[in-house]
């Protein structure tokens, strides 16, 4: 099995006809559908924004397990 690749994208401007673009557009690409998180305000209940999740499986690649985390601090002897 493969390891999901995620895709994110911003709407500024959220109406049926926005978020119906960005996800024929990406679903056309063979990205899958995975969701929609509105962000309101307490002002009012129209979504302010939206984030559009899609995801896909990885092109085959082998998987590398965890990657280490980046180092923070040289060591001694590349100061």
């Amino acid at each position: 099995m493969r390891p999901l690749e995620y895709k994110f994208v911003e709407l500024s401007i959220v109406t049926d006809e926005t978020i119906e673009e960005v996800v024929n557009l990406w679903v056309g690409k063979g990205w899958l559908f995975e969701g929609i998180r509105f962000v309101t305000s307490d002002a009012s209940r129209r979504p302010q924004m939206a984030f559009v999740s899609f995801t896909r499986e990885s092109p085959d690649v082998e998987p590398s397990g965890p990657r280490p985390p980046p180092r923070l601090v040289k060591p001694d002897d590349e100061r």
